[in-house]
């Protein structure tokens, strides 16, 4: 069962027990691994939304990534929390992961309702390129009505009036902002450890720690397919 204190921080947890208004910001993905991109990505979000915490949210089994095989949960969590210690701010919550079956954001959503006090708003964190997909996602009526939405525009991949317009028509709370550019993926960290090319600058050194010391995404493990 999720604790509020824990997710939000003893301070924040006091003041939305109290009434005040709180922002919990929500970052959710696979994390495999959590990269650059991931902290750039955070720090944006924390920075311009106003938030109170951030959660750091990894999937157990992903919906849209059926088709490869992902490092482990708590692998991905030790991952999430070496991030999350290098941002200040930021927790992991292992919802997700702990939930049996294929991992839905409306079922994370509605667990942290339950746990949290009224005043607390979640923002669900998601990239301009996610966003477009919204109105498509599992129990999408439900997922507009469980958080608020904080676009990140980064270069090359920017909501324009009307793609905002048509999020906010299909019930979306869209509240967009910007990010810098970095051009590095989960993806392209796997294809690089996996040819045995170097990934530091990639992902937080805390990160690559980990990634080496289990031997993560190298070809014999399968988990860079």
């Amino acid at each position: 069962m999720l604790d509020a204190e824990e997710l939000l921080g003893a301070e924040a947890a006091r003041r939305a027990r109290a009434g005040e208004p709180v922002r919990l910001g929500f970052l959710g993905g696979t994390f495999d691994p959590p990269h650059e991109g991931h902290r750039r990505l955070a720090a944006a979000a924390k920075g311009a939304l106003g938030l109170d915490r951030l959660l750091i949210v990894p999937t157990g089994r992903p919906a849209f990534k059926q088709d490869r095989q992902v490092a482990p949960g708590n692998l991905r969590l030790e991952m999430c929390r070496a991030l999350a210690a290098s941002l200040g701010g930021t927790a992991v919550c292992d919802a997700e992961v702990r939930r049996p079956g294929v991992t839905y954001a409306a079922d994370t959503l509605r667990e942290l309702r339950e746990a949290l006090p009224d005043a607390v708003e979640i923002v669900y964190v998601v990239g301009a390129d996610a966003a477009l997909t919204l109105p498509r996602w599992h129990e999408a009526t439900q997922l507009a009505n469980l958080a608020a939405f904080a676009v990140a525009n980064r270069p090359g991949y920017e909501l324009d009036a009307d793609a905002l317009a048509s999020l906010e028509q299909a019930g979306f709370k869209v509240e967009p902002f910007a990010m810098p550019a970095a051009d590095v993926s989960s993806s392209e960290v796997r294809r690089r450890i996996g040819a045995g090319a170097a990934a530091e600058g990639l992902v937080p050194a805390e990160v690559l720690r980990i990634i080496e010391r289990e031997g993560l995404y190298r070809k014999e493990n399968g988990h860079d397919r």
